[in-house]
């Protein structure tokens, strides 16, 4: 069967509607409606049927992409695990190589056809190529003002530059299951900072750093266990995602502000208000949780997301589909992306997020999905990655529209007692306004420094009424009770098009409230749990303490960070 074309009872229900429709009915305009019967039988639409995925064939010797964007002039630029630096061409579908010999370069950011910017492991690094012979013959340290320990787990992501001039790059934190290499450290030494699953005992693992137009490197934001992934959205606001862990309940899309505290302990021991001996972690859990600022997406943990990396916004202008405006996010651990739709309620972000290019019957697509960009034709590039303590794959896919509208969630807007859901295409009325076609349940993650969190208070929400809109294109969700501070989370069968052609793709969709639209409640305070997986940090010392520990280089003259 034609995949755009309608099962053949649903021929058969539309050729009996259409002849038995009366003249004043067919005057008016009133579009035939498939019958449900004819919904129930229809074929499933698939994301084969809309979008292409292209394999790109890296070069030999080349893995794990870590960094991915498009150059001025087309061609990709690719960062890889072992270091290299390298271009692809897509028309000659020929690779050549930039650069090598970089450390873990976990990003890039073009700045021309000749000059980019690379986050390796220890520095933010100028590369330029001076003479034209596409090679970099040049160097340049822009920043080196953190901290590392030697620990394996202190990665470094970005950088993403806003319309003011402003560079912003993230530090993830160390592993308590890893010791510093040396006794020699990068930056000032701090050993209540070794604490807790993930550490931060120089600085400033955790944080969001900004590089300002004149070059000064400034500590921004804190609060990041491991921050892989920055991006700014098209009214140029700046966005991070944090991964599962300590502290983390659930892996979430936090809207990043300067002096804000987004959860991660350890990572304040840079801040003015916890310097003088005093341990970050040890502090009453209902203090660290009255100074963070919450994500504004949260992912459910294990169902759709343990790893979330970059998030990119559709800036295509609608070559990619009908999602202008949103964001796509990568996913480790699974063989789909994520996509966000976002909106401001009570002054804060919040909003959707969804599964996307989910396709169970064609899994085509990759996991390991770690580095998105967009190209001028519309086309989004995929780079996969796979190290040895990350899960995941490692390639190189483009993914392209085909041109016809999938039916998909576009919109999750919060009401005062439920939701509106706008669809890409008008809805078949009859399933679209029957409770029955929904389902919903409630839950939050808790706040605590155990690793990850259940979910907690889970539990049905009934739904008393869907009302469809005039253009089939939005339906009305009251529930019988909405709360904040909290994920709502739908699930929907029988949608399907007005025209019968096509079945919703994406019938997943959670929603974070924090705010409501009015009179929001203060947030709950974290349920009573007990720490199990404290550890005595490890030193690479005889006695196994700090002792020894010695400062070289970086932020030698450390000045903390003022509260907010």
């Amino acid at each position: 069967m034609h995949p755009f074309r309608p099962a053949l009872p649903a021929l058969l229900a539309l050729a009996l509607l259409a002849g038995s429709a009366s003249p004043a009915r067919a005057a008016r305009g009133t579009p035939n409606r498939v019958p449900l019967s004819s919904i129930a039988k229809a074929e499933p639409s698939t994301f084969a049927q809309y979008y292409d995925v292209e394999d790109i064939v890296l070069p030999e010797g080349g893995r794990s992409v870590d960094g991915l964007a498009i150059m001025p002039d087309g061609r990709v630029v690719v960062t890889f695990y072992s270091g290299w630096v390298c271009f692809y061409d897509a028309k000659t579908k020929k690779w050549t190589t930039f650069a090598e010999g970089l450390h873990t370069p976990l990003g890039v950011l073009p700045l021309s056809n000749s000059q980019m910017l690379v986050m390796q492991m220890p520095e933010l690094t100028l590369l330029t190529d001076k003479d034209g012979d596409n090679k970099a013959d040049e160097f340049k340290t822009v920043s080196d003002q953190f901290g590392l320990s030697g620990n394996y787990s202190e990665f470094a992501f970005g950088p993403v530059k806003d319309a003011q001039g402003n560079l912003f790059f993230s530090l993830g934190t160390g592993s308590n299951q890893g010791a510093p290499l040396t006794t020699e450290v990068r930056g000032f030494f701090n050993p209540l900072g070794s604490w807790s699953r993930m550490t931060s005992p120089v600085p400033f693992r955790g944080w969001i750093m900004q590089i300002t137009p004149d070059g000064k490197t400034v500590p921004y934001a804190s609060g990041l266990r491991e921050p892989n992934g920055l991006g700014l959205d098209p009214q140029g606001r700046l966005f991070a995602v944090d991964n599962q862990g300590d502290w983390v309940g659930a892996s979430a899309l936090y809207h990043i502000q300067k002096g804000r505290f987004y959860g991660h302990a350890p990572d304040l021991l840079w801040r003015e208000d916890f310097q003088g001996g005093r341990m970050p972690i040890d502090t009453p859990v209902e203090e660290l949780d009255a100074l963070r600022t919450r994500a504004a997406v949260v992912f459910p943990y294990g169902d759709m997301s343990n790893s979330p990396t970059q998030p990119l916004w559709d800036t295509t202008g609608g070559k990619f589909g009908p999602f202008a405006g949103q964001a796509f996010l990568g996913e480790m651990n699974q063989r789909f992306l994520m996509r966000v739709m976002l909106e401001e309620v009570d002054g804060q972000m919040q909003g959707a997020v969804s599964p996307f290019l989910n396709d169970p019957a064609n899994p085509k697509f990759h996991r390991g999905n770690n580095r998105l960009a967009f190209d001028a034709q519309g086309g989004l590039w995929v780079g996969q990655t796979f190290h040895d303590a990350w899960t995941g794959e490692e390639g190189l896919q483009r993914i392209t529209w085909k041109g016809i509208v999938p039916l998909e969630v576009s919109a999750m807007k919060l009401i005062e007692d439920g939701f509106e859901l706008t669809f890409t295409r008008p809805v078949n009325p009859e399933t679209a306004a029957n409770p029955a076609s929904y389902a919903m349940k409630t839950y939050f993650y808790n706040y605590h420094e155990e690793y990850g969190s259940s979910k907690y208070d889970n539990h049905p929400v009934g739904i008393s009424s869907a009302v469809v809109s005039a253009d089939h294109r939005r339906v009305t969700l009251h529930l019988d009770n909405l709360e904040a501070w909290r994920l709502y989370d739908l699930t929907m069968q029988n949608i399907a098009s007005e025209d019968g052609q096509h079945t919703l793709l994406g019938p997943w969709v959670v929603y974070t409230v924090n705010h409501l639209l009015h009179n929001t409640p203060p947030p709950r305070a974290p349920l009573p749990h007990d720490p199990t997986q404290r550890r005595t940090p490890r030193y690479p010392t005889l006695d196994r303490t700090e002792n020894g520990m010695q400062s070289v280089g970086g932020p030698q003259n450390f000045k903390p960070l003022p509260k907010n």
